[in-house]
């Protein structure tokens, strides 16, 4: 037979996704195709497999990989559906390609929260003996983790609604949805739509785990027999909390009577009422998979978050500096400003077609001053001025390189001994920095310059 009448999967992107999506189709035999519209190179050990690249949809294509990315109305993409190629994602490639007895997935998804519950739950997985692997949007690459396994008992999934559009026979399993609010509208189109692709995490699900205090995760889990976490007293059925402790009424022997313990709050870190959720569900999803609740309370206590996570940067004056630059989107920032009672709110950035007043109008009376940087600090001026009209607010111009030594400047100005300084920005980083991390070691490092003297009133932890 002819080469050319071989057919071809293409792989949409050379990003991180689409490389090993490559190199997994490849090094199973496939003729592979890279559509690369920029001048990226191929990398070399995937032309030493054969894969070949191109910059529009090649002829006699049986399949279309495409990467987080890529939105769903990319040319390309609408072609191939067009002529009725299957489209998938990188994480529906992976449950395809496992082999058989493959480590089973944990999974979870949620607008925000999503890496601190992962990580939670690898923690509390490590703990109970097993040798999991955090994959998907965190960690390695699922492909990578599903072709060479080596000892991994199970994989803790983080799935963005990206990854989970283009996901239709994952079946992890037990499944978790953390939170659900507006976000990424840009990309889908509709809240209705990225709901939807939020909903996808359930549908093959072993377990069904939802948050019981949110709106949208409950709504998403009513098709279900599932598992709720609530920040309450549990009900028979859920995860949750009573006085000072975490407790099962899910997964024990009578829940209607008993409960398990499983740990105290003061071992979620962080603590704030938004991580204590992210705690449960990681409890829940563990528990599911059978672990015993004292690998839960030793998982949280081990567990060390990651960076620009509502993370304490210093105390200058009587002022603490808080960087959560992780709070991308508005539901984020609302979390962590629900944390503190007297703020002084570092805000802005690029809010992707989210609505900003809601957020504004709850967190009012919390707000001693408001300081704004980035592309939209505009709207959040103009949501400041209808739902918190005495509160004084400072906008920061420019794009330089020394924009957030002003934004902290500005900061400490309006502050007070008791205050705290939050940066929690409601928008995404690109339009300043280079990402979330950037932005938040900035403005950590901007803080350190307020008082360079040693002593009692600069602490770090």
């Amino acid at each position: 037979m002819d080469a050319q009448d071989v057919s071809r999967v293409v792989v949409a992107g050379l990003g991180v996704s689409g490389t090993a999506a490559a190199r997994g189709l490849a090094l199973g035999g496939e003729r592979v195709v890279v559509v690369e519209q920029s001048d990226r190179p191929l990398p070399e050990d995937l032309a030493n497999l054969g894969v070949e690249k191109a910059t529009e949809l090649p002829d006699k294509v049986e399949l279309v990989v495409t990467s987080p990315g890529w939105r769903p109305d990319h040319p390309l993409l609408v072609e191939a559906a067009r002529a009725g190629i299957e489209v998938i994602g990188e994480v529906e490639l992976a449950w395809r390609l496992r082999h058989e007895g493959a480590a089973p997935w944990l999974a979870l998804t949620g607008t925000n929260g999503k890496t601190t519950a992962v990580r939670m739950l690898t923690s509390i997985l490590e703990k109970a003996g097993e040798r999991p692997l955090a994959v998907g949007n965190v960690g390695t690459p699922i492909i990578e983790a599903v072709l060479d396994p080596g000892d991994t008992t199970v994989l803790a999934v983080e799935l963005s609604s990206f990854q989970l559009h283009w996901s239709s026979s994952v079946a992890p399993a037990a499944a978790a949805i953390l939170n659900v609010a507006p976000d990424h509208i840009d990309w889908h189109g509709s809240f209705e739509e990225y709901a939807a692709a939020k909903a996808r995490i359930f549908a093959n699900a072993g377990v069904v785990v939802y948050n019981a205090d949110d709106p949208w995760a409950t709504r998403l889990a009513e098709p279900y027999d599932a598992i709720g976490f609530t920040l309450q007293v549990p009900r028979p059925g859920e995860l949750g909390v009573v006085e000072h402790l975490l407790v099962d009424r899910a997964f024990c022997d009578d829940p209607h009577s008993n409960a398990v313990e499983l740990a105290e709050l003061g071992d979620v870190k962080p603590f704030a009422p938004h991580n204590v959720a992210n705690a449960l569900a990681a409890a829940a999803l563990a528990r599911a998979y059978g672990v015993p609740a004292g690998a839960v309370r030793e998982g949280l206590a081990a567990f060390t978050p990651d960076p620009h996570r509502i993370a304490h940067v210093a105390t200058v004056k009587g002022v603490d500096y808080v960087d959560d630059s992780k709070a991308t989107n508005p539901h984020a920032a609302g979390a962590s400003l629900a944390a503190y009672t007297s703020i002084v709110w570092v805000a802005g950035g690029q809010l992707k077609g989210a609505d900003i007043d809601e957020l504004v109008a709850v967190s009012a009376k919390r707000l001693r001053g408001v300081v704004l940087l980035g592309a939209d600090r505009a709207r959040i001026a103009e949501a400041l001025a209808r739902h918190a009209p005495d509160v004084p607010v400072v906008e920061v111009g420019g794009e330089d390189t020394g924009v957030m030594d002003r934004v902290v400047t500005e900061a400490a100005r309006l502050a007070s001994p008791g205050d705290t300084v939050l940066l929690a920005p409601a928008g995404a980083s690109f339009d300043l920095f280079a990402n979330y991390g950037a932005r938040g070691d900035a403005f950590a490092r901007a803080v350190r310059q307020l008082d360079s003297t040693p002593g009692p009133t600069l602490g770090t932890q």
